[in-house]
């Protein structure tokens, strides 16, 4: 139902109060900790050290499932079940009101931590869904932020447990969020940097790559208009495929426009004249004096 990886505590998730996350014996936290260095990413192929086989099945002992969560399951199998979704800020005092019976509220707290610190709710959180509410409706927008972390974490998570070097992936898909979040590259920076350097490193590398891929698209559009064809001409006369050529177009367009926006809007702010000061009324200083 849920995996057995406890996330920071900065990546919990806001759909439930802001409280520390819960403390699993050692024997399980030494089971369920995800193999990174100190936490930090790390490219490059996995080094495992060689474990003995009773480390080993300690390491694959499943933590015991908290009967609450059991419980949210058999009540919201669409949230809780085979699929995780997202769940909407605030769904903890949703649930106390659904069910005030149901819940021993500090119960509740700890399932629902276990539930969104979980490597498959992480993963719903990273592939952009939307949060839903308790009857399993989407009701509100992933912010950028929350999906940046999710990234992350489950990057961290399967990095130590394969041959693979995922890095690239992980840069792809930052690149693909700040593209979709609409955010400048400072508003998304701000959002999104932690003391973690090697994330913030990562984070740098994606910022190059997206505005290598602008200056690309930006390079295809002029080409593009230049040549007076359309879109299906222009990517059968150079060899391309027409909905790369569609969204490079489109998405140049959006970031020129953008830009033009802020430009005018920055200089509507300079040109904007100060207002002089209005002097101060007679009574008001004779009731000074």
């Amino acid at each position: 139902m849920t995996e057995n990886a406890a996330a920071p505590a900065s990546s919990q998730d806001p759909a439930l109060p802001q409280t520390p996350a819960p403390q699993a014996p050692p024997q399980e936290i030494a089971a369920t900790r995800p193999q990174t260095s100190g936490g930090r990413l790390r490219g490059g192929r996995a080094s495992a050290k060689p474990a003995s086989a009773g480390a080993a099945a300690q390491r694959r002992a499943p933590r015991p499932v908290p009967p609450a969560l059991e419980q949210l399951a058999a009540l919201y199998p669409q949230l809780f079940g085979a699929v995780f979704r997202p769940l909407k800020r605030g769904i903890f005092q949703d649930l106390m009101a659904a069910h005030p019976e149901a819940f021993e509220k500090d119960a509740l707290k700890q399932a629902l931590a276990i539930h969104t610190r979980s490597t498959r709710y992480l993963q719903a959180v990273a592939s952009g869904q939307q949060r839903h509410d308790l009857q399993g409706q989407p009701v509100e927008a992933m912010a950028p932020e929350h999906i940046h972390h999710a990234l992350v974490e489950v990057y961290k998570r399967r990095q130590g447990r394969g041959q693979d070097d995922l890095l690239p992936r992980l840069r792809a898909r930052i690149v693909d969020n700040i593209d979709a979040s609409g955010l400048s590259r400072e508003d998304y920076a701000e959002r999104v940097r932690t003391r973690d350097e090697a994330a913030n490193a990562v984070l740098d590398e994606a910022f190059a790559e997206l505005a290598a891929r602008a200056a690309k698209d930006e390079a295809l559009l002029r080409t593009y208009e230049a040549s007076g064809q359309s879109v299906e001409a222009f990517a059968d006369m150079y060899g391309m495929d027409v909905r790369a050529v569609t969204r490079s177009v489109v998405s140049a367009r959006v970031r020129l426009a953008a830009a033009q926006a802020a430009e005018k809007a920055a200089a509507e702010v300079v040109a904007e004249p100060v207002a002089a000061a209005e002097p101060e009324a007679p009574e008001a200083v004779g009731d000074a004096e």
